[in-house]
């Protein structure tokens, strides 16, 4: 029994070293070392398993549980940016809804409710919209388009750039709105895709062959990691520079913890820690709890509200809403 105690402990203590590694990604780049950024991925489980452990030293009644108990205080703000338990949300006394969605090019299509995106964008009356892998045909007023990125505002947009010029397959778009006197640079992003399918990371009975399919997913992720890290610095590059508050949404294919979100969320807010409720999965596809879709602000603008809408299907993304009071 005393062997077995001491291999969960030193399970126990490679697990919350593992999970608290995940902060490294803020200062150790995916070029340095990009295997780093898988930690990000692995932190839901990397937390079940702290969580598991700790009630079995409960059960065995040993003084080491408070340790191990006290110890997830170290996770507190991991945790919070993928599940919160926020009392504070106020829609009233926002001045801006804020929508970002990927449609997975569903403009047209519909869900099993016979939803489709234009009905649900019209339902929810949103001041701005970001939607990325989309395509809209029909001009609109204060619409822009940009290759799979949208941007909808009921304010005029003006000084439209792209901020992504490496020839990847990922975008993002800069532009400017006024409200009430007040300017606020809007940015939309969407971050290379992995390009993964199901049968990618579907794990099969034999064990030779889930060591090939990681051994491919790796070989696959890798590469990916270090190209957001070159558009990663082109929109902090943006961010960084821009003389009005920002509001920026979108599509990162990354995770809390992770690099990309580390370097994003540098010099802005996350509204779902601050104001978020329940889990803040956006990506619904497997089944697993992926937040790879945000809305971050400058500290400048308050956020009130935050949800993931998982009333609509018409993609693999669940859109996520926020609201927001302006200085």
């Amino acid at each position: 029994m005393a062997l077995v105690r001491t291999v969960l402990l030193l399970v126990h203590l490679g697990v919350l070293l593992l999970a608290g590694a995940t902060v490294l990604n803020a200062y150790i780049a995916p070029s340095t070392w990009a295997l780093l950024n898988l930690l990000s991925l692995a932190f839901p489980v990397l937390l079940l398993l702290h969580i598991f452990l700790t009630l079995l030293w409960v059960l065995m009644l040993r003084k080491r549980t408070v340790v191990f108990a006290l110890s997830t205080v170290l996770l507190i703000n991991p945790i919070q940016r993928i599940v919160n338990w926020n009392s504070t949300s106020d829609q009233v006394e926002s001045q801006l809804k804020v929508l970002t969605y990927n449609a997975k090019n569903g403009a047209y299509a519909e869900d099993s409710t016979g939803e489709n995106l234009e009905n649900y964008l019209a339902a929810q009356n949103a001041d701005i919209v970001f939607l990325q892998e989309t395509r809209l045909d029909e001009e609109k007023l204060y619409q822009h388009q940009h290759e799979v990125l949208a941007i909808r505002s009921k304010y005029p947009l003006e000084n439209i750039r792209s901020l992504i010029t490496d020839g990847s397959n990922s975008y993002a778009v800069s532009a400017d709105i006024s409200v009430k006197g007040t300017k606020i640079r809007l940015i939309n992003i969407y971050l290379e895709p992995f390009q993964l399918k199901k049968t990618m990371v579907r794990p099969t009975r034999d064990v030779d062959t889930n060591k090939i399919k990681a051994k491919r997913l790796i070989a696959r992720m890798l590469p990916v990691f270090r190209s957001h890290q070159e558009q990663v610095a082109m929109i902090q590059n943006a961010i960084e520079s821009s003389p009005y508050p920002v509001l920026l949404g979108g599509d990162f294919n990354a995770v809390p913890n992770s690099y990309e979100y580390y370097h994003l969320s540098q010099s802005l807010v996350d509204p779902f820690v601050q104001v978020g409720r329940g889990l803040s999965t956006s990506f619904h596809d497997y089944k697993f709890p992926i937040r790879i879709d945000y809305l971050l602000t400058s500290q400048s603008i308050t956020p009130r509200s935050y949800q993931v809408d998982r009333s609509i299907g018409i993609s693999d993304h669940f859109p996520v809403i926020g609201y927001f009071s302006l200085p």
